[in-house]
């Protein structure tokens, strides 16, 4: 391994402490390999992969990781959210940081953020601790709204966050009961007497009353506790939303338990920490910026911290996405980061006279979409009501019943508007290539597939159906740009035609990240029929990847992991030599080779017309 690893064996050896703390033996060697064979044709990459400074490494760290994974639990959280709790939070793991402890979770804009591995903890699984750290956040996200943390100190803070937990939490358990044994299993019960009398004792009686307004069935026999808990109760039973009761219950339970020892140095946090909670910077805005990121009650800064600055850096935190790799058969874990960055806005007229520069094709268009256009009503049969009867299963039903059997109630016929049940993504390709302009043509290839695109949404608003756009381009494995210019549910107005003006292009093709990243848009959409327009001129490649043809087959491998969700990529190419790859990638029968790049509009709305139909 030290021969193999050359310069990166520092690194390596730098977290050898940290790595064998987290897997056992047969684990660290597992991750080692895997990093020298995904850098082998990089190694200069090596000492970043071992340092844990890269998302893959961390990623499969996590792979290896002991106990119950996020990533084995994330299709099962994901469900429990929608059901339970009407939410679709992206689940964020966390690894834990080299000489660290490992940070509780927490919630924010960008999603729900959960350790990437949770061990069996008192008798309480990894997976059932996952449940009760969901739960828990999301009983925050749906009955809790921030205070302004500058108005109250940080002790007050301590408290304030007491009552707000345990509010969200006993709405959380009046909606759902099985939600009690689940966090009293995990909650610390703290002995009266462990505090020393020499330590600050704040958290020590604030874990007290926590239990205590958790459990009913508690043994505490402090007066001032119980006289807490009774307040909370009926606050509760006046008002279980009026969120203003855990501000004046914090803030008067400090006030009339306060003592000097709360200022001690020595903090005792022996039976204070509550699994399943999390940091709680979901509950407070501040209006100055707090001095150390890392205080107890909030990591969050100042307001003006929301505020994302114009431009490319505007951007939201990368998705991180698979690659798979053929030659080691296998994905490398989170290996590309794909940005989503809105297109600058152009000049809308200029795609307006694009499409009139299109009036004949549309004018011929136009026969085909009124026969395509749903007309008048479908009929649903086999319900329990409904606007009509159908005779064929009521006679069915009589006669069951004349011959003794159970006759099947669901003789009504519904009636509703027929519609076409189909959605579609159009992604362009953004590379420095269709900056070019072919042989006999007039225009570049960024133009025509601007041209295109207008006319596809054109069409696609005429018939109804929801259309979006994007185009995408790449600069490494690092920085895959994914340029939204359409949403599914936005009309076409002049807003997006601004965005379609304003296209730029230029980097590379990483077309399999981009592909996995449309297909996550395309899986939220309901209808039965998802498709995935894919128009480009070249077959994918990037600057970081020397070898031709590893690009080519991650792209099969996002057509086929987009297959298996029900979605349908299909190809247009520009390239006449496309017949030579694309087959590849989207297979035989899904693309198709526009020889002579002026029809492209004209050939692109066809296919779409045709795909759909």
């Amino acid at each position: 391994v030290s021969w193999r690893a050359g310069q990166a064996l520092p690194a390596l050896l730098a977290n050898a402490p940290h790595l064998f703390a987290l897997l056992d033996a047969a684990a660290v060697a597992g991750w080692v390999e895997a990093g020298l064979a995904a850098y082998s044709g990089g190694r200069h990459r090596l000492p970043a992969y071992f340092g844990l400074e890269t998302a893959d490494a961390a990623a499969t760290l996590a792979r290896f990781r002991r106990g119950t994974l996020l990533a084995d639990r994330e299709r099962e959280l994901m469900l429990i959210q929608k059901v339970l709790w009407r939410s679709d939070s992206p689940l964020r793991p966390v690894v834990v940081e080299i000489g660290q402890a490992p940070k509780p979770a927490w919630l924010d804009g960008e999603g729900i953020h959960l350790p990437d591995a949770l061990h069996d903890l008192g008798g309480v699984s990894g997976a059932e601790r996952y449940r009760a750290r969901l739960a828990h956040l999301a009983a925050h996200r749906r009955w809790s709204t921030p205070f302004l943390a500058d108005n109250f100190s940080v002790f007050q803070h301590l408290a304030i966050e007491v009552f707000e937990d345990s509010r969200g939490e006993a709405l959380a358990m009046a909606e759902y009961p099985g939600l009690g044994p689940m966090w009293r299993a995990l909650h610390p019960i703290p002995r009266p007497d462990a505090c020393p009398p020499d330590a600050s004792p704040i958290r020590h009686r604030l874990a007290m009353l926590s239990r205590a307004l958790l459990d009913p069935g508690h043994s505490y026999a402090d007066p001032s506790l119980l006289d807490f808990v009774a307040r909370f109760r009926r606050r509760m039973a006046a008002d279980p939303h009026d969120q203003s009761a855990s501000a004046e219950l914090g803030v008067r339970w400090l006030k009339e338990s306060y003592d000097h020892s709360y200022r001690r140095p020595g903090i005792w946090f022996e039976d204070t920490l509550v699994d399943y909670r999390d940091d709680n910077r979901v509950l407070w805005r501040f209006l100055e910026d707090v001095k150390n990121e890392d205080e107890f009650h909030s990591d969050y800064g100042a307001l003006d911290r929301f505020v994302r600055p114009a431009g490319e850096d505007a951007a939201a935190p990368p998705r991180r996405y698979h690659e798979w790799d053929h030659g080691q058969r296998g994905y490398r874990l989170d290996w590309t980061s794909v940005y989503e960055v809105p297109a600058p806005a152009g000049d809308s007229e200029r795609v307006d006279a694009m499409l009139a520069a299109q009036a004949p094709l549309a004018r011929r268009l136009r026969k085909v979409l009124d026969r395509l256009t749903p007309q008048g009503a479908v009929r649903s049969r086999g319900h329990m009501d409904g606007d009509d009867i159908d005779l064929d299963r009521l006679i069915r039903a009589r006669l069951d019943l004349r011959q003794g059997r159970e006759p099947d109630p669901r003789v009504f016929v519904r009636n509703r508007p027929g519609e076409r049940d189909v959605a579609v993504l159009l992604l362009l390709d953004l590379s420095r290539s269709v900056l070019a302009t072919p042989a006999g043509a007039q225009a570049s290839i960024l133009s025509m597939e601007q041209e295109s695109a207008a006319l596809l949404a054109w069409a696609a608003a005429k018939l109804g159906d929801p259309l979006a756009v994007a185009g995408f381009a790449s600069d490494t494995r690092h920085r895959v740009l994914f340029r939204p210019v359409k949403g599914f549910e936005e009309a076409w107005t002049a807003a997006p035609k601004a965005r379609l003006a304003g296209l730029e292009a230029g980097l590379s093709t990483r077309m399999g990240a981009a592909m996995r990243h449309a297909g996550t848009l395309l899986e939220r959409r309901r209808e039965r029929r998802r498709l995935l327009l894919v128009l480009s001129d070249g077959e994918p490649a990037d600057v970081d990847e020397p070898d031709p043809s590893h690009l080519k087959w991650d792209a099969h491998a996002a057509a086929t992991e987009l297959r298996a969700k029900g979605i349908v990529p299909f190809c247009i190419a520009l390239d006449p030599a496309a017949d030579a790859y694309a087959g590849d990638i989207f297979g035989a029968n899904g693309h198709a080779v526009v020889d002579r790049p002026a029809r492209l509009p004209e050939r692109l709305t066809t296919l779409f017309l045709t795909l759909t139909r």
